[in-house]
């Protein structure tokens, strides 16, 4: 992950001694204006919007990240009244209105049973317009019309179009389709959901539809609950058989319609897509595009090929998954001696034996980790060692899906104050050789995502350490150095700092 410059000198400054930079200590980080309270840099930059030709409505969605020395230099603030966040499982039902106090969420959606205030808290019936119901007999729906979908096990990683308040999602991410692919390879997921997203699929030859192809792996799963699929209006219908023949053009099999809800899976090898007439449309990709390329990459309107082997298709189900390479890596070789299989493994090794002194050390059990973000996150090692460590009492099952590493200094896509547990090893280091961004940045950026009460943890060389104290003295949080122990890295320390409630 990498960050924009957002510090501008406010928070440190330096001095020129001989030719060689000096750095002096960093003052106390100033708390932004209360309007900057729900803050996400590349997507709240108005300078950047006002330049740009809105003609269209789309592309105000897209990244447009402040430049350099145009970020915010300060902390942002936390709503007025924030408490600690409710620990899971209840938080996915109810959330305290004080930490999002937004009344016009339950305005704009009270009607649809999604949203409710109720005394001091937000209340989420899991329910909506779509799901009358209740998420899970949603949920229970769909695993009846296919078996073999098997949420929590054979699918595991699921990406949510549209997500609303996120029913779907909290009951097994909401991106914003524009003119740009989303940041995530070719292949990620198992199943992509929309339900009443309000995307036009068939718009424009199918350009988005296409971009979920590119995501969803081979074999994977397309679910659509629209009124398209079961209402009988003439327009409506009409929408219905465009999607049924794009999605035949795409070569997604039809697997079933039931009530308002369809399912398509994708193909498990390009049989079909060969098979085609001369000429079809839309094209297969060109064979010099990456479809794992995804940083500012524009929309393409062609379908890339499945590796020839069939990598992709395969996967273990839960919890073997864990540590069983996806066959994809397979394929990709590093080195003419070592492939990503074996790194892979090697890192999960190497992960779960950390994870499970952490639990040890620093009483995990005892803390109410939900939402983790590691930062340098290769093979996903940490995440699949913690899935595994943790799982038992604190449900972080978790997967990581690889994202691009962009070699520029940029935010994160997420909302202030999202994780419990922020995750840093060998982060700083890298970017202390790469000189692309401030260090400070980069915390700055950690202190947006972390929420108050929340915990941060930094792995990294002895040589980056003073700096990294300093500026988490200068943000107000209280940390403490560790040595890591015998290993590969027993030089490296550990950080471990708490960002206070105050």
């Amino acid at each position: 992950m990498n960050l924009r410059n957002l510090t501008g000198g406010r928070g440190e400054t330096s001095t020129k001694e001989d030719g060689k930079l000096t750095r002096v200590k960093y003052e106390r980080f100033r708390v932004c204006e209360e309007s900057t309270k729900d803050y996400i840099p590349c997507l709240d930059n108005v300078e950047e919007i006002k330049r740009l030709n809105l003609s269209g409505g789309l592309v105000i969605y897209e990244r447009h990240c402040p430049e350099e020395g145009k970020g915010l230099d300060c902390l942002v603030p936390m709503p007025k009244g924030y408490k600690k966040s409710i620990p899971w499982p209840r938080s996915r039902d109810e959330v305290w209105f004080s930490n999002v106090p937004h009344a016009r969420l339950v305005e704009d959606k009270g009607g649809q049973n999604w949203i409710a205030l109720k005394k001091d808290k937000f209340v989420f019936p899991g329910g909506g317009t779509q799901f009358i119901h209740g998420a899970d007999q949603y949920l229970n729906q769909i695993s009846e019309m296919v078996p073999e979908i098997a949420f929590g096990q054979h699918t595991r990683i699921a990406l949510d179009i549209g997500c609303g308040v996120a029913s779907f999602g909290a009951f097994l991410l909401q991106p914003v389709f524009s003119t740009r692919r989303l940041l995530y390879p070719s292949q990620a997921f198992d199943l992509i959901h929309c339900s009443r997203c309000r995307i036009d699929w068939t718009r424009d030859d199918g350009i988005l539809l296409l971009e979920v192809n590119r995501m969803l792996r081979a074999g994977g799963y397309f679910i659509w609950a629209a009124q398209p699929v079961y209402k009988h209006d003439e327009n409506l219908q009409e929408k219905w058989k465009e999607m049924q023949d794009l999605t035949r053009r795409i070569c997604w099999e039809f697997v079933k319609k039931e009530g308002y809800i369809a399912i398509w899976r994708k193909p498990l090898n390009n049989s079909c897509y060969l098979s085609r007439d001369s000429g079809a449309q839309p094209p297969l990709c060109d064979s010099n595009d990456d479809p794992d390329s995804v940083w500012y990459v524009s929309l393409r309107p062609c379908m890339p090929r499945l590796p020839e082997n069939g990598y992709g298709a395969n996967v273990t189900t839960w919890p073997e998954r864990l540590h069983y390479p996806p066959d994809r890596l397979q394929s990709i070789r590093m080195d003419a001696t070592f492939s990503r299989k074996e790194l892979f493994k090697a890192e999960s090794k190497y992960w779960n034996e950390i994870i499970e002194s952490y639990v040890r050390a620093f009483h995990w059990k005892q803390m109410d980790f939900r939402n983790v973000m590691d930062m340098r996150a290769g093979f996903g090692g940490y995440c699949s060692g913690e899935g595994v460590a943790l799982a038992s009492s604190l449900s972080l099952k978790s997967e990581t899906v690889p994202i691009s590493y962009l070699d520029q200094c940029e935010t994160f896509d997420t909302y202030p104050r999202t994780y419990d547990l922020l995750h840093a090893a060998g982060l700083f280091s890298a970017e202390q050789r790469r000189h692309k961004c401030k260090i400070s940045s980069i915390m700055l950026e950690m202190d947006r995502m972390l929420r108050p009460g929340g915990t941060v943890y930094i792995r990294d060389s002895i040589s980056v350490m003073s700096e990294l104290q300093e500026i988490a003295t200068a943000m107000r949080w209280v940390c403490a150095l560790r040595d890591t122990g015998e290993g590969p890295h027993a030089s490296w320390k550990i950080l471990t700092c708490d960002k206070r409630i105050p």
